[in-house]
């Protein structure tokens, strides 16, 4: 076995990473001042036994671009009872992995259930790599990712997901978004994984471990099944991914004191096992989150975009009221984001020089009514209160924050309702002197809503019935399709962000799907008004795929 060359640090590095504070990660060289080779790098040898042949079964996946840096992951799956590991990993800027501009060795070990995950520092900007691991004398795929470019910035091009339901069918929409190979990354708007157990919520595939997921233990079985998964082996090879978890990473309908689907007399403190959950999703997600317990952060694209991930579900919201006639929907004191999220975001949108301020997180945030009123005449009906409807003061602290702040065109992204909506941002979209839907005049902005990967949408007949309600009472809602999965494709340049909604005709067959682009809307710089177009936007800057 080939020695870690930097033992100065080594101690130190597994210390804070058994804390979840970092990776473990020492590089042996750097990159060169052109970003070509170095001649400096050692090459991998190894002299041992052979590892397993499915050392690396749950592939490689790259996230949370930075100009100069982005996190890379692996998980390794060695024979039982081996001890602390070591694994080389190699960057390049080309698919044959010929011209290497990084290399070095990472430790892991069974107190991360075996995962490698390291931040990759020393790249360029706007720059898109290649890279692989190896241990025991074997060697992962070849993964692609890039990183953030800065400066002057005229296009970016995401892929939106969310709701990735393993047990309510196969995840074509994570293939689909692996073969285009003009995005710059994916984001992942939470409910990456499902707790429930076999049969509990979807019965097209069985789920491993095949009860409820409770422990620590669990939630890895559960991840480690899900990137078992070919679709999500392939997203995560070819795309950096930029994710915020939802309720079902822990528990349906979680809150910061508890969830609807935890029963503590039963299934023990809640506490545990959300900091059990919050464990397993800082192993397995590569996200650059130096406490497993904050996942709201900025990521920054030059001066086109700021994207603001924020954690709209666990650490600072308050239980949700327990009816959509309850007053403490109306309750000042209660948050979604809780006082330190509240202060941080606000420094933020005031902080901000982007033209494009996006906005990543959990819960629809536009009204959805199902009896439209004026807010000084009660508001009329809210829909749901999981959503930042049963937060109404939340909601206008957050509004009142970018207003105030400067910031400017406002745009969010959404997940969690299975299902795709277009609506412009108003908490009073029933009060003509408020918001006009003609002009969208009194919105702060606009909110693009994501349908699932898999989890189901709305019946027929609830959708029909909503779809009537919503067109009478809503009328900041400008698109909504409610049955079909899918994902989203958001374009931003320095004139508009176009939305493309993308959906699937099923997800019950293994085989495969079909997809089309059922929608496209964009909302001009300095308004924010939604207008249909016509085609979506041709193709942003083609790379070449991972091999």
């Amino acid at each position: 076995m080939i020695p870690n060359p930097n033992t100065t640090r080594r101690d130190v590095l597994r210390m804070l990473a058994a804390l979840g504070l970092a990776p473990v990660a020492t590089f042996v060289a750097g990159c060169g001042s052109d970003g070509s080779a170095s001649d400096g790098f050692p090459d991998y040898a190894w002299d041992g036994p052979l590892g397993p042949e499915n050392l690396f079964a749950h592939g490689v996946a790259s996230g949370d671009p930075l100009p100069e840096a982005v996190i890379l992951w692996t998980k390794l799956d060695p024979e039982p009872g081996a001890g602390t590991l070591q694994a080389w990993f190699e960057i390049a800027t080309d698919p044959e992995m010929r011209r290497r501009v990084l290399a070095g060795w990472v430790e892991t070990d069974a107190e991360r259930d075996w995962t490698v995950k390291l931040d990759a520092t020393g790249l360029r900007p706007g720059t898109t790599y290649f890279y692989r691991f190896r241990a025991l004398g074997r060697e992962s795929v070849v993964g692609r990712t890039r990183t953030a470019p800065v400066g002057d910035v005229e296009r970016l091009r995401l892929g939106v997901v969310s709701c990735s339901n393993f047990a309510y069918g196969w995840f074509h929409a994570y293939r689909f978004l692996a073969e285009r190979d003009d995005l710059d990354a994916v984001l992942h708007l939470g409910d990456y994984i499902y707790e429930y157990g076999t049969g509990e919520y979807g019965s097209a595939r069985p789920c491993e471990p095949t009860g409820e997921i409770l422990t620590l233990a669990d939630y890895r079985t559960r991840y480690s099944q899900y990137r078992r998964d070919p679709d999500l082996q392939e997203v995560h090879r070819q795309h950096p991914f930029i994710a915020v978890w939802d309720d079902h990473e822990s528990a349906d309908n979680s809150w910061q004191g508890g969830a609807e689907n935890h029963q503590p007399d039963t299934e023990g403190d809640w506490v545990v096992r959300r900091q059990a959950a919050w464990r397993a999703y800082s192993e397995w997600m590569p996200t650059r989150t130096p406490d497993p317990e904050r996942i709201y952060r900025v990521l920054k694209f030059g001066n086109l975009v700021q994207l603001t991930m924020l954690d709209s579900r666990t650490v600072g919201r308050s239980l949700q009221a327990s009816g959509i006639l309850d007053p403490a929907v109306r309750d000042e004191a209660r948050t979604m984001l809780g006082p330190e999220q509240e202060a941080w975001f606000d420094e933020q949108m005031r902080t901000s020089v982007a033209t494009w301020n996006l906005v990543g997180q959990q819960v629809m945030m536009a009204p959805l009514k199902l009896q439209g009123a004026p807010n000084s005449a009660g508001g009329g009906l809210i829909a749901n209160v999981d959503q930042w409807d049963g937060y109404f003061a939340a909601r206008a602290r957050l509004f009142r924050s970018v207003r105030e702040s400067g910031a400017t065109n406002l745009v969010v992204l959404t997940g969690d309702i299975h299902s795709s909506w277009g609506n412009e941002l108003t908490d009073d979209p029933n009060d003509p002197a408020v918001y006009d839907p003609a002009t969208g005049r009194g919105a702060v902005g606009v909110e693009f809503v994501c349908p699932g990967v898999s989890s189901p949408g709305f019946s027929p007949s609830a959708a029909e019935g909503l779809l009537a309600a919503g067109r009478q009472h809503n009328p900041h809602i400008k698109y909504a399709e409610l049955t079909l999965r899918g994902y989203l494709v958001v374009d931003v340049t320095r004139e508009r962000v176009q939305c493309t909604w993308v959906h699937l005709d099923r997800v019950d067959d293994p085989s495969g799907a079909n997809q089309a682009e059922d929608a496209i809307w964009s909302v001009a710089a300095g308004t924010t008004k939604l207008v249909e177009d016509a085609a979506p936007a041709g193709a942003g800057e083609r790379r070449p795929l991972a091999p």
